[in-house]
């Protein structure tokens, strides 16, 4: 029977930043396999999201993540260069920003003195600050806004989750084209995978990064995670007049809108009655554009009262129903199986902490870089929600 140290279930970019950090880690040494279902990547998380970073978050570990996650893509061409040929992920500093009403404002005041006491870049803004610096912003009905100056922004989601699987190929990183239908287990050690083509390899730990399928994976090996699996869909336009320097804007209702090549993507999360756990459902539902997300983001930006919708695509997202926070880790019952699940639509953005942390994790059974233990799975049975505000 074949065997690696580490096996990886998932080759998105959650899985090959944890095989990229692995392989990297001069005090590793041994062989890493990673097992993706889908070598086209088609319809995986990391191909079909937002592909956005911010700090604006209310927990510090958030914060920290995404502060780590930006200087991480900054330096991606020198970090993930393969013979000379340097990634670029089109790392666009926009800034997001978070506009409330007077509901709201309390919250978006904690969470801009925790954020800046940590170092991230952004201002709190009155209405006429806002409108001063977005002439095309509707503020009549706000009381603040949260604006991210540097360190916020959208970039290539694809081309991240690539850069980091052929950079973990060129340090020795073994990918295979196959599912995992079974787990061994010796007590509360995972031992073997055993694929869908019949071979069962050996292994010494092993890495769930399998975005919407990670509920079953866990549960191969007796594990029942709070992961749930729902439906986002993504909308596009391009507006008659011109909406100069639009970040990333994020309306009090929770509909989004962002610039995209010469227009804009645009979405929301679906009332809770239109938001059920889906599976093999890529259909788009025009009525939530129709309805909910156009409507808001006229009001919000008269100028996109105009508009010529173009096309949009659903994809899935393994959202935690615990507490919207990923399950990271290795939980006390299962020692040698390392979590990343339930990201809640954060994975791109924290997959670069994410993947060192559990690197660490495996190779020095503790956290060098970033002590990130808070987000443990273990969580979950403790009773211990990580309580994030700013889910969008």
């Amino acid at each position: 029977m074949p065997s690696y140290d580490v096996v990886i279930i998932g080759g998105a970019v959650t899985g090959s930043s944890v095989a990229y950090h692995l392989a990297a880690d001069p005090a590793f040494t041994g062989r890493v396999l990673v097992v993706e279902k889908d070598p086209s990547y088609q319809r995986c998380a990391s191909a079909l999201s937002a592909a956005s970073i911010r700090q604006q978050f209310s927990t510090a570990v958030n914060v920290e993540i995404s502060l780590y996650g930006i200087d991480f893509l900054r330096r991606i061409g020198d970090v993930l260069a393969v013979d000379g040929d340097r990634p670029d992920v089109q790392l666009h500093e926009g800034g997001y920003l978070f506009v409330a009403t007077e509901a709201g404002m309390p919250v978006l005041a904690e969470n801009h003195g925790l954020q800046t006491r940590l170092g991230a870049d952004i201002a709190l803004e009155d209405p006429a600050a806002l409108a001063r610096r977005f002439p095309w912003l509707n503020t009549e009905d706000l009381a603040v806004g949260s604006f991210g100056r540097s360190g916020e922004g959208w970039f290539d989601g694809y081309g991240l989750m690539q850069a980091f699987r052929r950079k973990a190929r060129s340090l020795g990183v073994e990918y295979r084209a196959a599912s995992v239908v079974g787990l061994g287990m010796d007590g509360e050690r995972v031992t073997s995978v055993t694929l869908s083509d019949g071979e069962t390899i050996g292994c010494g730990a092993v890495v769930n990064a399998a975005g919407a399928g990670g509920r079953a994976i866990a549960a191969l090996a007796g594990l029942d995670i709070p992961v749930a699996v729902k439906k986002r869909i993504i909308f596009t336009f391009k507006c008659a007049e011109p909406v100069p320097a639009c970040p990333l804007l994020i309306d009090p209702t929770g509909v989004y809108v962002r610039p995209e090549g010469d227009g804009f993507l645009c979405g929301t999360q679906p009332p809770e009655d239109r938001d059920p756990e889906v599976e093999d459902d890529f259909e788009v539902d025009w009525d939530l554009f129709e309805e909910i997300v156009w409507p808001t983001l006229a009001h919000r930006v008269p100028a996109f009262e105009r508009i010529k919708p173009g096309r949009a695509w659903a994809g899935y997202y393994d959202m935690c129903a615990f507490d919207h926070n990923v399950l990271l880790g290795a939980p006390a019952a299962r020692p040698n199986l390392f979590l990343a699940n339930g990201f809640s639509g954060h994975g791109l953005q924290q997959s670069p902490a994410v993947g060192r942390y559990l690197a660490e994790a495996i190779v020095h059974g503790r956290p060098l870089t970033l002590d990130l233990s808070e987000l443990s799975p273990d969580r979950v049975a403790e009773g211990r929600r990580v309580v994030e505000k700013n889910v969008v």
